[in-house]
C-alpha cells in the first residue's frame, strides 16, 4: 500500500503570511492594560482623536435610512466615487473620473486588490525599506516576489533612482511607493518623485503609490502625487488612499484605489466575489468627511506637530539612539543600533526585536521593532497618543536605556 504524505492543514500561501506586527503589538499592549498594568503603547498607527462630530452625525442619519440597509454597488456608492474624484482634484490636482475609482474596505484591501490585479507569479515588486508591514504580505499573496531596497537614516530613509535601478531585473513589474512614509515619516521632495516616476516610465514599471498620509506634513513640506509630477505615468500608476488617517476614521474601514479603468474593473470584479460593497453607513460617513471642512484635520496636524518635536528631542537625548525628525505622518523611526550588544539590566539585546521585548518587560512600554518593517536596528514609535502618555512612555525608555553598559 502506497503511503500518502500528510498534507498541510493550512494552505501554504496563507501559512507563510506573518501576523501584522503593528496590530500584534497594539493587541498585546491592550491586553496588558486590561490586566491593570500601566502599559503605554506606541504601536498603533491611528490618531488618538475622535472622528469629527459632523462625520458621526452623517453616519447616524445614514443608519436610520432604509436605503442603506441593502446591498449597494460592489465598487462603491456613486456619491462617494464623485466625492473622491472631487477631493483628488482639490488636494492633489489630479483629474480622474468615477470609473477610475474603487472604494475598498480600508487601505489594506486597496493594497491587496491592486497587487492581485497587477501581478502574475514570478513578477517582482521593488519595495523601498523601511516599509509598512502589510506591503510584502499583500505582494506575496498575489503571487509576486518582494525585492527590498533599503535606505537608512543617513539618507533620510529615502531611496534613490540609482538604488532602484540596481535592484531592477527583467522580472520587475512594479514599484511600491509611499510618501509620506509609514513607518519613517519621510517625505520625498517633488524633484525626487519626478526622477523616480520618469525612471519607472522609461523602464515600463508600474507605480503603486500610497498617499494616505498626504495631509500630515510639517515645516512647510508638501506631499506630491506621482501621476501629477509625471503625467505620462497615469496609465501605469495606481494611487491608494483613504479616510483613516486624515479624519481619525481607522475603524470605519473606507479606502480606495485610483487607476486605469482596466485595472479598476479587474479589481472591482475581484471585490465583488470577496467582500462586495463597503458598509453603506461607513461610505456615507466618508462622503461627509471628504465634502466637509478640513479644520478638524488641521487641529490634529498641529497636535501631531507638537508631539513630533517632543518625541524626537527626547529620543535623541538617549545615548546610542539616533532619530531623524520626520517630515510627515505620525511616526518616529529611531535607530537603536548603538544599543545593540550592550547589557541592560543583565540582558544583552542583539536585535531590535529583543530590545522591544526588553522595553515591554521592564518598563511596560510597547514599541514595534524594525524587523516588522525591514532590517533590524530600529524601532517605530507612533506619536498619535496623548502628550502625557508620550512623555511618560519615553521617560521610562530613557531611564531603562540609560542603564546600558
Amino acid at each position: 500500500m502506497t503511503e500518502i504524505a500528510p498534507r498541510p492543514r493550512v494552505a501554504r500561501r496563507i501559512g507563510s503570511i506573518t501576523e501584522s506586527a503593528t496590530l500584534a503589538v497594539d493587541a498585546r499592549a491592550k491586553a496588558l492594560k486590561a490586566e491593570g498594568r500601566p502599559v503605554i503603547g506606541f504601536g498603533a498607527g491611528e490618531p488618538d482623536f475622535a472622528t469629527p462630530d459632523y462625520i458621526v452625525e452623517a453616519a447616524v442619519a445614514a443608519a436610520k435610512d432604509p436605503v442603506n440597509h441593502r446591498y449597494s454597488p460592489a465598487g462603491g456608492l456613486p456619491a462617494l466615487k464623485k466625492a473622491i474624484v472631487e477631493k483628488t482634484l482639490r488636494d492633489s490636482h489630479y483629474q480622474v473620473i468615477p470609473e477610475q475609482v474603487l472604494v475598498t474596505n480600508g487601505g489594506k484591501q486597496a493594497v491587496y486588490n491592486t497587487f492581485a490585479a497587477l501581478l502574475d507569479p514570478g513578477d517582482e515588486v521593488l519595495l523601498p525599506a523601511p516599509y509598512w508591514t502589510t506591503y510584502p504580505e499583500a505582494i506575496k499573496l498575489a503571487g509576486g516576489t518582494v525585492v527590498e531596497v533599503f535606505s537608512g537614516e543617513d539618507k533620510g530613509y529615502l531611496v534613490s533612482v540609482e538604488q532602484l535601478e540596481a535592484a531592477r531585473t527583467s522580472r520587475t513589474k512594479a514599484l511600491l511607493f509611499c510618501s509620506p512614509s509609514n513607518p519613517t515619516g519621510a517625505v520625498y521632495p517633488p524633484e525626487q518623485i519626478r526622477k523616480i516616476g520618469r525612471w519607472a516610465l522609461d523602464n515600463e514599471i508600474w507605480v503603486v503609490t500610497d498617499e494616505i498620509y498626504e495631509h500630515l506634513t510639517y515645516d512647510g513640506v508638501q506631499s506630491a502625487s506621482m501621476p501629477v509630477e509625471v503625467p505620462e505615468l497615469a496609465d501605469s500608476c495606481v494611487v491608494l488612499n483613504g479616510v483613516a488617517k486624515t479624519y481619525a476614521m481607522t475603524g470605519w474601514r473606507v479606502g480606495w484605489m485610483i487607476g486605469p479603468r482596466d485595472i479598476i474593473k479587474a479589481a472591482t470584479n475581484l471585490q465583488s466575489h470577496s467582500t462586495s460593497n463597503v458598509a453603506n453607513v461607513s461610505q456615507r460617513a466618508a462622503i461627509a468627511a471628504l465634502n466637509g471642512s478640513l479644520d478638524a484635520v488641521e487641529e490634529m496636524r498641529v497636535a501631531f506637530d507638537r508631539r513630533r518635536h517632543l518625541i524626537v528631542r527626547m529620543l535623541n537625548d538617549i545615548d546610542g539612539v539616533e532619530c531623524p525628525i520626520p517630515a510627515g505622518a505620525f511616526y518616529a523611526y529611531p535607530s537603536v543600533k548603538g544599543l545593540l550588544g550592550k547589557s541592560i539590566r543583565g540582558r544583552v539585546c542583539t536585535t531590535s526585536a529583543e530590545l522591544a521585548a526588553l522595553i515591554l518587560d521592564e518598563v511596560e512600554v510597547a514599541v514595534v521593532p524594525g524587523e516588522a518593517f525591514g532590517p533590524s536596528g530600529y524601532l517605530r514609535m507612533s506619536y498619535a497618543l496623548s502628550d502625557t502618555d508620550l512623555v511618560e512612555g519615553v521617560t521610562r525608555i530613557q531611564k531603562l536605556l540609560g542603564e546600558a553598559e
